[in-house]
C-alpha cells in the first residue's frame, strides 16, 4: 500500500523532480575554459590597506628616532578613503530635447585594456583620515622622545598633536 502512495507522488511530481535534478546538475557542473572570467573591474585593495601600510611604515621610521627603541603604533581610522572611477554615461530621452517626456541614464565604468585583463580608470583617490594615534615605545617616558614622535606622527597622518598619545612600554 505504501508503494501505491509513492507511485502516485512520483507520477504527480516526476517532471518537477526532473527539473530540480537538471538544475542542480547545471549548478554543480564545472564551467569555462579553466580560468576565471574577468568582469572588467580590477581587484581593489581592502579599505584598511593604506592605514595598515602607514602603521607599518610608522613603526619602522619611528624606531629609527634616537631614544625611541622598540615601538608599536595603533591608528584609529575615521574614514576609510575611496576611489572615484571614470564613468561612461549615456542619457536617452523621448520627446523634444527642450521638454523631454521620459528619460533614462545609464552609466558604466571606463575600462582600459591592460593586456591580459581590463582595468578601471581611477579619476580621484581619497586617502583615509584618522581619528587618533597611540604610540607605545621604550623611550615614551622622555619628553624629547614624546615631542619627536608626536611631531612625526602628526606630520604623516594629518592628526593634531592632541590626538597623538605617546606612552612608555614595559
Amino acid at each position: 500500500m505504501k508503494t501505491e502512495g509513492v507511485r502516485k507522488l512520483w507520477d504527480r511530481y516526476k517532471y518537477a523532480a526532473l527539473i530540480l535534478l537538471i538544475g542542480a546538475g547545471l549548478l554543480l557542473w564545472p564551467g569555462g575554459s579553466g580560468h576565471t572570467a574577468q568582469t572588467g573591474q580590477s581587484e581593489a585593495p581592502p579599505a584598511y590597506t593604506a592605514a595598515e601600510t602607514l602603521r607599518k611604515d610608522l613603526e619602522e621610521i619611528l624606531g629609527q628616532i634616537q631614544g625611541v627603541g622598540t615601538v608599536r603604533v595603533l591608528l584609529t581610522v575615521d574614514t576609510d578613503g575611496e576611489r572615484q572611477l571614470a564613468q561612461n554615461t549615456e542619457l536617452r530621452y523621448s520627446g523634444s530635447a527642450t521638454a523631454p517626456e521620459d528619460y533614462s541614464r545609464t552609466s558604466e565604468p571606463v575600462l582600459l585594456d591592460g593586456g591580459d585583463r581590463e582595468e578601471t580608470v581611477v579619476t580621484r583617490t581619497a586617502y583615509p583620515t584618522y581619528r587618533g594615534a597611540l604610540v607605545v615605545c621604550q623611550g615614551g617616558d622622555r619628553a624629547d622622545v614624546k615631542l619627536a614622535v608626536t611631531e612625526a606622527v602628526s606630520a604623516l597622518t594629518g592628526l593634531s598633536s592632541d590626538r597623538v598619545t605617546v606612552a612608555k612600554c614595559q
